[in-house]
Protein backbone atom coordinates (compact mmCIF):
# COMPACT_ATOMS: atom_id res chain seq x y z
CA UNK A 1 0.00 0.00 0.00
CA UNK A 2 1.34 3.44 -0.90
CA UNK A 3 0.78 6.60 1.10
CA UNK A 4 -0.75 9.75 -0.37
CA UNK A 5 2.66 11.37 -0.79
CA UNK A 6 4.36 8.49 -2.54
CA UNK A 7 5.67 6.76 0.55
CA UNK A 8 4.76 3.35 1.83
CA UNK A 9 1.79 3.45 4.15
CA UNK A 10 2.22 1.92 7.60
CA UNK A 11 1.92 -1.81 7.80
CA UNK A 12 -0.43 -2.91 10.58
CA UNK A 13 -0.57 -5.77 12.97
CA UNK A 14 -3.98 -7.36 13.16
CA UNK A 15 -4.49 -6.63 16.86
CA UNK A 16 -5.33 -3.10 17.92
CA UNK A 17 -4.82 -1.81 21.45
CA UNK A 18 -7.74 -0.05 23.10
CA UNK A 19 -10.95 -0.50 25.00
CA UNK A 20 -13.62 -2.53 23.20
CA UNK A 21 -13.64 -1.40 19.58
CA UNK A 22 -11.83 1.86 20.39
CA UNK A 23 -8.27 2.32 19.15
CA UNK A 24 -6.17 3.92 21.88
CA UNK A 25 -3.90 6.79 20.86
CA UNK A 26 -1.29 7.48 23.55
CA UNK A 27 0.06 11.01 23.06
CA UNK A 28 3.40 11.53 24.81
CA UNK A 29 4.26 15.02 26.04
CA UNK A 30 7.13 16.62 27.96
CA UNK A 31 8.08 20.10 29.14
CA UNK A 32 8.14 22.76 26.39
CA UNK A 33 5.89 20.78 24.07
CA UNK A 34 4.56 22.66 21.04
CA UNK A 35 0.88 23.18 21.80
CA UNK A 36 -0.26 22.71 18.20
CA UNK A 37 1.78 19.50 17.87
CA UNK A 38 -0.31 18.17 20.74
CA UNK A 39 -3.69 19.72 19.97
CA UNK A 40 -3.73 19.15 16.20
CA UNK A 41 -3.61 15.34 16.23
CA UNK A 42 -5.91 15.16 19.27
CA UNK A 43 -8.53 17.24 17.43
CA UNK A 44 -8.34 14.90 14.43
CA UNK A 45 -8.87 11.75 16.50
CA UNK A 46 -11.60 13.34 18.61
CA UNK A 47 -13.39 14.56 15.47
CA UNK A 48 -13.36 10.96 14.24
CA UNK A 49 -15.59 10.12 17.22
CA UNK A 50 -18.34 12.51 16.11
CA UNK A 51 -20.67 9.92 14.54
CA UNK A 52 -19.47 6.83 16.37
CA UNK A 53 -16.76 6.04 18.95
CA UNK A 54 -13.52 5.17 17.17
CA UNK A 55 -10.59 6.42 19.25
CA UNK A 56 -9.63 6.81 22.88
CA UNK A 57 -6.98 9.51 23.35
CA UNK A 58 -4.68 9.26 26.37
CA UNK A 59 -2.16 11.99 27.21
CA UNK A 60 0.85 10.50 29.01
CA UNK A 61 4.02 11.86 30.57
CA UNK A 62 6.79 10.65 32.85
CA UNK A 63 5.25 10.13 36.27
CA UNK A 64 1.91 11.28 34.94
CA UNK A 65 3.05 14.80 35.84
CA UNK A 66 1.67 17.97 34.25
CA UNK A 67 3.97 19.43 31.59
CA UNK A 68 4.35 22.83 29.98
CA UNK A 69 3.49 23.71 26.41
CA UNK A 70 3.73 26.86 24.29
CA UNK A 71 3.48 30.11 26.30
CA UNK A 72 3.65 28.14 29.53
CA UNK A 73 0.27 26.49 29.06
CA UNK A 74 -0.02 23.68 31.62
CA UNK A 75 -1.10 20.30 30.26
CA UNK A 76 -2.51 17.69 32.62
CA UNK A 77 -1.42 14.16 31.77
CA UNK A 78 -3.97 11.42 32.36
CA UNK A 79 -1.48 8.55 32.66
CA UNK A 80 2.03 7.76 33.83
CA UNK A 81 4.16 6.62 30.91
CA UNK A 82 6.24 4.46 33.24
CA UNK A 83 3.34 2.35 34.52
CA UNK A 84 1.39 2.11 31.26
CA UNK A 85 1.69 -1.57 30.39
CA UNK A 86 -1.20 -2.52 28.10
CA UNK A 87 -1.20 -3.01 24.32
CA UNK A 88 -1.99 0.28 22.56
CA UNK A 89 -2.88 1.12 19.01
CA UNK A 90 -0.75 4.20 18.34
CA UNK A 91 2.13 5.68 20.32
CA UNK A 92 2.42 9.32 19.21
CA UNK A 93 5.32 11.51 20.38
CA UNK A 94 4.86 15.24 19.87
CA UNK A 95 7.50 17.88 19.18
CA UNK A 96 8.45 21.14 20.83
CA UNK A 97 11.43 23.14 22.04
CA UNK A 98 12.05 20.58 24.77
CA UNK A 99 12.76 17.86 22.21
CA UNK A 100 16.52 17.74 22.78
CA UNK A 101 16.19 17.19 26.53
CA UNK A 102 13.48 14.61 25.88
CA UNK A 103 15.63 12.76 23.34
CA UNK A 104 18.44 12.56 25.91
CA UNK A 105 16.25 11.47 28.84
CA UNK A 106 17.03 7.77 29.48
CA UNK A 107 13.81 7.17 31.41
CA UNK A 108 11.69 8.61 28.62
CA UNK A 109 13.52 6.85 25.79
CA UNK A 110 13.53 3.52 27.64
CA UNK A 111 9.78 3.70 28.14
CA UNK A 112 9.22 4.74 24.53
CA UNK A 113 11.10 1.65 23.35
CA UNK A 114 9.10 -0.52 25.74
CA UNK A 115 5.75 0.89 24.63
CA UNK A 116 6.69 0.84 20.94
CA UNK A 117 6.98 -2.93 21.23
CA UNK A 118 3.38 -3.01 22.50
CA UNK A 119 2.05 -0.65 19.81
CA UNK A 120 0.55 -1.35 16.41
CA UNK A 121 2.19 1.81 15.10
CA UNK A 122 4.46 4.58 16.34
CA UNK A 123 4.42 8.21 15.20
CA UNK A 124 6.49 11.34 15.74
CA UNK A 125 5.13 14.82 15.04
CA UNK A 126 7.60 17.57 14.13
CA UNK A 127 10.69 17.28 16.37
CA UNK A 128 9.03 14.31 18.01
CA UNK A 129 10.92 12.46 15.27
CA UNK A 130 14.19 13.46 16.96
CA UNK A 131 12.87 12.04 20.23
CA UNK A 132 12.05 8.78 18.42
CA UNK A 133 15.57 8.76 17.01
CA UNK A 134 16.95 9.28 20.52
CA UNK A 135 15.03 6.18 21.56
CA UNK A 136 16.53 4.21 18.68
CA UNK A 137 13.14 3.80 16.99
CA UNK A 138 14.20 5.29 13.63
CA UNK A 139 17.23 3.10 13.12
CA UNK A 140 17.29 1.87 9.52
CA UNK A 141 14.14 3.82 8.64
CA UNK A 142 13.22 6.78 6.48
CA UNK A 143 11.74 9.77 8.28
CA UNK A 144 11.03 13.47 8.15
CA UNK A 145 10.73 16.32 10.64
CA UNK A 146 10.31 20.10 10.68
CA UNK A 147 12.37 21.57 7.82
CA UNK A 148 14.52 23.54 10.29
CA UNK A 149 15.63 20.33 12.04
CA UNK A 150 16.22 17.88 9.17
CA UNK A 151 19.97 18.30 9.56
CA UNK A 152 19.80 17.32 13.21
CA UNK A 153 17.85 14.20 12.33
CA UNK A 154 20.40 13.33 9.64
CA UNK A 155 23.19 13.75 12.20
CA UNK A 156 21.53 10.96 14.19
CA UNK A 157 21.98 8.58 11.26
CA UNK A 158 18.39 8.70 10.00
CA UNK A 159 17.59 8.63 6.28
CA UNK A 160 15.68 11.91 6.02
CA UNK A 161 13.19 12.88 3.33
CA UNK A 162 13.40 16.67 3.82
CA UNK A 163 10.53 17.71 1.54
CA UNK A 164 7.94 15.19 2.75
CA UNK A 165 4.88 16.29 4.72
CA UNK A 166 4.92 12.88 6.34
CA UNK A 167 6.78 9.61 5.86
CA UNK A 168 5.43 6.17 6.73
CA UNK A 169 8.03 3.43 6.93
CA UNK A 170 6.65 0.16 8.22
CA UNK A 171 5.29 0.53 11.74
CA UNK A 172 6.78 4.02 12.21
CA UNK A 173 5.49 7.31 10.80
CA UNK A 174 6.88 10.83 11.14
CA UNK A 175 5.60 14.22 10.05
CA UNK A 176 7.04 17.57 9.11
CA UNK A 177 6.56 20.53 11.40
CA UNK A 178 3.62 21.56 13.54
CA UNK A 179 0.43 21.45 11.41
CA UNK A 180 1.84 18.51 9.42
CA UNK A 181 0.86 16.44 12.45
CA UNK A 182 -2.73 17.03 11.34
CA UNK A 183 -1.88 15.65 7.89
CA UNK A 184 -0.32 12.56 9.42
CA UNK A 185 -3.26 12.03 11.77
CA UNK A 186 -5.73 12.33 8.90
CA UNK A 187 -3.70 9.73 7.00
CA UNK A 188 -3.95 7.39 9.99
CA UNK A 189 -7.71 7.87 10.17
CA UNK A 190 -7.93 7.23 6.43
CA UNK A 191 -5.97 4.02 6.88
CA UNK A 192 -8.16 2.92 9.81
CA UNK A 193 -11.61 3.97 8.60
CA UNK A 194 -11.36 4.93 4.93
CA UNK A 195 -11.13 8.17 2.93
CA UNK A 196 -14.75 9.24 3.48
CA UNK A 197 -14.28 9.52 7.25
CA UNK A 198 -10.94 11.32 6.85
CA UNK A 199 -12.48 13.72 4.32
CA UNK A 200 -15.33 14.62 6.67
CA UNK A 201 -12.85 15.36 9.45
CA UNK A 202 -10.73 17.53 7.15
CA UNK A 203 -13.82 19.48 6.11
CA UNK A 204 -14.88 19.94 9.72
CA UNK A 205 -11.41 21.17 10.73
CA UNK A 206 -11.23 23.40 7.61
CA UNK A 207 -8.00 21.84 6.36
CA UNK A 208 -7.02 20.06 3.17
CA UNK A 209 -7.13 16.27 3.24
CA UNK A 210 -4.10 16.37 0.94
CA UNK A 211 -2.12 19.58 0.63
CA UNK A 212 -0.19 20.18 -2.58
CA UNK A 213 3.58 20.41 -2.57
CA UNK A 214 6.02 19.51 0.17
CA UNK A 215 7.50 21.48 3.03
CA UNK A 216 10.19 23.02 0.79
CA UNK A 217 7.75 25.81 -0.03
CA UNK A 218 7.92 26.87 3.64
CA UNK A 219 11.72 26.84 3.85
CA UNK A 220 12.81 28.50 0.63
CA UNK A 221 15.20 30.88 2.45
CA UNK A 222 16.91 28.46 4.82
CA UNK A 223 17.96 25.29 3.06
CA UNK A 224 21.65 26.03 2.46
CA UNK A 225 24.23 24.83 4.95
CA UNK A 226 26.57 27.45 6.48
CA UNK A 227 29.66 28.08 4.34
CA UNK A 228 32.99 28.88 6.01
CA UNK A 229 35.03 29.55 2.86
CA UNK A 230 35.25 33.35 2.48
CA UNK A 231 35.36 33.47 -1.32
CA UNK A 232 32.41 31.10 -1.63
CA UNK A 233 30.42 33.04 0.95
CA UNK A 234 31.01 36.26 -0.99
CA UNK A 235 29.94 34.55 -4.20
CA UNK A 236 26.71 33.30 -2.65
CA UNK A 237 25.96 36.82 -1.43
CA UNK A 238 26.52 38.15 -4.95
CA UNK A 239 24.18 35.54 -6.46
CA UNK A 240 21.40 36.53 -4.08
CA UNK A 241 22.07 40.25 -4.62
CA UNK A 242 21.70 39.91 -8.41
CA UNK A 243 19.99 36.66 -9.45
CA UNK A 244 19.36 38.04 -12.96
CA UNK A 245 23.06 37.92 -13.82
CA UNK A 246 24.27 35.12 -16.09
CA UNK A 247 25.71 32.89 -13.40
CA UNK A 248 27.49 30.24 -15.43
CA UNK A 249 30.07 27.98 -13.83
CA UNK A 250 33.00 29.79 -15.54
CA UNK A 251 31.68 33.15 -14.31
CA UNK A 252 31.31 31.84 -10.76
CA UNK A 253 34.73 30.16 -10.85
CA UNK A 254 36.40 33.44 -11.87
CA UNK A 255 34.53 35.26 -9.12
CA UNK A 256 35.80 32.71 -6.58
CA UNK A 257 39.30 32.82 -8.12
CA UNK A 258 39.40 29.10 -8.86
CA UNK A 259 39.71 26.89 -11.90
CA UNK A 260 36.41 25.62 -13.26
CA UNK A 261 37.08 22.01 -12.27
CA UNK A 262 38.33 22.86 -8.79
CA UNK A 263 35.45 25.30 -8.25
CA UNK A 264 32.80 22.71 -9.10
CA UNK A 265 34.28 20.27 -6.57
CA UNK A 266 34.75 22.86 -3.82
CA UNK A 267 31.30 24.35 -4.33
CA UNK A 268 29.46 21.03 -4.17
CA UNK A 269 31.46 19.87 -1.16
CA UNK A 270 30.89 23.08 0.84
CA UNK A 271 27.39 24.10 -0.24
CA UNK A 272 25.88 20.64 -0.62
CA UNK A 273 24.45 21.14 -4.12
CA UNK A 274 25.86 21.87 -7.56
CA UNK A 275 26.38 25.50 -8.67
CA UNK A 276 23.50 25.26 -11.17
CA UNK A 277 21.09 23.94 -8.53
CA UNK A 278 22.10 26.70 -6.12
CA UNK A 279 21.55 29.44 -8.70
CA UNK A 280 18.12 28.05 -9.54
CA UNK A 281 17.18 27.98 -5.85
CA UNK A 282 18.39 31.56 -5.38
CA UNK A 283 16.25 32.66 -8.31
CA UNK A 284 13.24 30.77 -6.95
CA UNK A 285 13.80 32.51 -3.61
CA UNK A 286 13.87 35.93 -5.30
CA UNK A 287 10.73 35.08 -7.27
CA UNK A 288 8.98 33.81 -4.14
CA UNK A 289 9.65 37.11 -2.37
CA UNK A 290 8.26 39.04 -5.34
CA UNK A 291 5.19 36.82 -5.61
CA UNK A 292 4.42 37.23 -1.92
CA UNK A 293 4.93 40.99 -1.78
CA UNK A 294 3.68 42.33 -5.12
CA UNK A 295 0.95 41.99 -7.70
CA UNK A 296 3.40 41.82 -10.60
CA UNK A 297 2.57 39.50 -13.47
CA UNK A 298 4.40 36.19 -13.72
CA UNK A 299 6.35 37.49 -16.73
CA UNK A 300 7.61 40.46 -14.71
CA UNK A 301 8.44 38.23 -11.73
CA UNK A 302 10.28 35.81 -14.02
CA UNK A 303 12.44 38.52 -15.61
CA UNK A 304 13.20 40.24 -12.30
CA UNK A 305 14.41 37.00 -10.71
CA UNK A 306 16.60 35.69 -13.51
CA UNK A 307 14.19 33.40 -15.35
CA UNK A 308 13.67 34.04 -19.01
CA UNK A 309 9.94 33.44 -19.10
CA UNK A 310 6.92 32.65 -16.97
CA UNK A 311 7.04 29.04 -18.21
CA UNK A 312 10.66 28.65 -17.08
CA UNK A 313 9.64 30.12 -13.72
CA UNK A 314 6.75 27.68 -13.44
CA UNK A 315 8.94 24.66 -14.18
CA UNK A 316 11.53 25.79 -11.63
CA UNK A 317 8.89 26.27 -8.93
CA UNK A 318 7.44 22.84 -9.54
CA UNK A 319 10.93 21.31 -9.46
CA UNK A 320 12.18 23.13 -6.34
CA UNK A 321 9.03 23.75 -4.28
CA UNK A 322 6.52 21.29 -5.70
CA UNK A 323 3.91 24.01 -6.33
CA UNK A 324 3.18 26.45 -9.15
CA UNK A 325 3.98 30.18 -8.79
CA UNK A 326 0.26 30.93 -8.73
CA UNK A 327 -0.36 28.47 -5.90
CA UNK A 328 2.60 29.85 -3.96
CA UNK A 329 1.29 33.41 -4.30
CA UNK A 330 -2.20 32.37 -3.18
CA UNK A 331 -0.78 30.83 0.00
CA UNK A 332 1.90 33.31 0.99
CA UNK A 333 0.97 36.70 -0.39
CA UNK A 334 0.81 39.36 2.32
CA UNK A 335 -2.73 40.28 3.32
CA UNK A 336 -2.26 44.03 3.42
CA UNK A 337 -3.96 44.18 6.83
CA UNK A 338 -2.43 47.00 8.86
Amino acid sequence: MRGRYGVAAPTCREESGGVGNLREIVVVGYDRTALLDLAGPIEVFQAANHREPRYQVTVASLGGEPFTATAGVRIEASEDLCTLDRPIDTLLVVGGWGYDEAAADPMLTTNLRRLAAKSRRVAGVCTGAVVLAGAGLLEGRRATTHWAFTGELENRGVEVEPDAIFVCDGQVSTSAGVTAGIDLSLAMVEQDHGPAVARRIAQYLVVFLQRSGGQSQFSVHTRTRPVSDGSLRALLDDIHADPTREWTVPVMARKAMMSVRHFARVFSRNVGVSPAVYVERARVEAAADRLASSGDSLDVVARSSGFGSAETLRRAFLRVLGVSPGSYRARFRTTGVA
